[in-house]
């Protein structure tokens, strides 16, 4: 990730990030999955629909995902979504930068499952219960679909 996009110091990015970004693990209940939960790791960028040129930046400087736009909000959201992307783009940045607020300890959990996921821990009973485990630990305000109890509970429900 030596390449700087439009002008863009790696010092910023993080910077940015310890902002307005966002590391997250996400789960949805899939009838087709064998395990029967989606695990979906994700990295985003939220800002003002007056910063796109910068939210634009921010997508050539990580050379993947996708930027959105949110009506509700007005706002343009940058995501990345892909596990092998996270891992190829995203991760080794912040490796490099590193961050030093309170997003540290949620970038150390989900690089860790950004992992286990690459190696598919997340399609056996046992390892998704951690990773479960280990993604409520991240963003405590942030709000979710399911609750960790709800989620841990349909977990031991299924037939694998």
């Amino acid at each position: 990730m030596e390449k700087i996009a439009e002008g863009l110091d790696p010092w910023f990015v993080t910077g940015l990030v310890e902002g307005e970004g966002c590391f997250t693990v996400s789960f949805t209940l899939r009838r087709r999955l064998k395990i029967g939960i989606e695990t979906r790791p994700s990295f985003s960028i939220s800002l003002n629909e007056r910063d796109l040129p910068l939210i634009q930046s921010i997508h050539t400087f990580f050379n993947c995902g996708a930027v959105r736009y949110s009506r509700n909000d007005r706002t343009y959201n940058y995501e990345s979504r892909s596990v092998a992307d996270l891992m190829k783009n995203v991760i080794p940045h912040f490796v490099k930068f590193p961050l030093k607020g309170s997003k540290a300890e949620d970038f150390k959990v989900f690089t860790d499952i950004c992992r286990k996921v690459r190696a598919n821990r997340h399609l056996n009973r046992e390892y998704l219960k951690e990773i479960i485990e280990d993604a409520y630990r991240m963003n405590p305000s942030g709000k979710r679909r399911h609750d960790l109890n709800f989620l841990l509970r349909k977990l031991g429900e299924l037939k694998v």
